[in-house]
């Protein structure tokens, strides 16, 4: 099959972003069709259309276990590149009223997702303490590779996930709608699953998750991203 050129490269990378913009304005319109353009398009993308290539050589020693690349964001949403290192872990954590896609562009991905059981605290109320325990269900925990569809989750569904690099590194765009934003309510939390009751079903087993600071053996450092431009 003969590559793709860099003009169709770029396009696909802006028409994602023209969609995500068009599927998460406010206030939506025909949310579901829209969104399901977007999924295709997401599904479309490999590594070359991002000019991330796997790595040709090991990180030297003390390199964060995952970096990010920024591609662009708006009000709307935010899209990056994630990059695992071998045997790297982004914790379990949650995407406070997001919607998100995850695409892996090289490598295999295990991403685990859950939903919490409790509802979380209302406008104005005082979030829970670290260590406080919530009632929370295991959705699905599957493998993805770059011949996978992309991984969705919604502010009501599978928006608590971990994700793990197996059997070598791996690379994932990410789009968030709306983006991280502490100040809106939007802040990232980490959990740790503890033992739950006897499972019923391996992909709706409830367990209960503890809120934890984030953990000292994660940190995130960053890439220049060097990948098609996008202009919004």
């Amino acid at each position: 099959m003969k590559p793709r050129e860099s003009s169709t490269m770029s396009s696909l990378v802006q028409m994602i972003a023209r969609q995500a913009l068009v599927t998460f304005r406010q206030p939506p319109r025909s949310f579901a069709d829209n969104h399901k353009q977007l999924l295709g398009l997401i599904s479309q993308v490999r590594s070359a259309d991002l000019r991330v290539l796997p790595p040709v050589s090991p990180p030297p020693r003390g390199a964060p276990p995952v970096t990010y690349m920024h591609i662009c964001e708006t009000e709307q949403f935010s899209m990056g590149v994630f990059l695992l290192k071998s045997g790297a872990r982004i914790p379990l954590h949650d995407h406070p009223g997001m919607h998100g896609v995850l695409k892996v562009l090289y490598g295999k991905l295990r991403v685990s997702c859950f939903d919490r059981l409790d509802a979380g605290p209302e406008a104005g109320e005082e979030r829970p303490r670290l260590g406080a325990l919530r009632r929370s269900v295991l959705r699905s925990s599957a493998e993805y590779t770059d011949a996978s569809e992309p991984c969705v989750l919604a502010p009501d569904r599978d928006n608590l996930h971990q994700i793990d690099a197996v059997d070598g590194p791996a690379a994932f765009v990410d789009v968030l709608a709306p983006p991280y934003d502490p100040d809106d309510g939007r802040d990232c939390h980490y959990f740790r699953v503890l033992q739950g009751p006897e499972v019923r079903e391996p992909h709706d087993r409830e367990v209960l998750l503890m809120e934890i600071a984030q953990p000292v053996s994660f940190w995130c450092g960053t890439e220049p991203y060097l990948g098609p431009g996008v202009r919004l």
